[in-house]
């Protein structure tokens, strides 16, 4: 389990950096940055309770990481060049935070 929680942790880190440098410095929606780098925000609330373990955070991380997905294949499917490729590096990076947790979820389970 210490594994699956420390792969967790570093997908949502990973997650976040990702985020921020898309929107702050490798390909923003406008020159300069945007505040589109406040996406990664609802990411940094679930780091704490990552890190500590805590399933119940494990459980509602697992939803947030859907809406990254969603964005990320919307994104590679409307947009070129780079920001298609950070697309898919967040598209993988949700899938793999969200597998992550979820196996950690079911793995702490009461009665499990």
């Amino acid at each position: 389990m210490a594994k699956l929680r420390a792969s967790a942790f570093g997908a949502l880190v990973a997650l976040i950096v990702l985020c921020l440098a898309w929107e702050l410095w490798l390909a923003p929606l406008r020159p300069g940055g945007s505040l589109a780098a406040l996406k990664a925000l609802p990411l940094t609330l679930a780091l704490g309770g990552i890190l500590a373990g805590r399933r119940y955070t494990f459980q509602w991380s697992s939803l947030l990481a859907l809406a990254y997905f969603a964005e990320g294949v919307m994104r590679a499917w409307a947009e070129h060049g780079t920001s298609r490729a950070l697309a898919a590096g967040e598209i993988a990076l949700s899938l793999f935070f969200f597998s992550a947790v979820v196996a950690y979820a079911r793995l702490t389970r009461p009665g499990y």
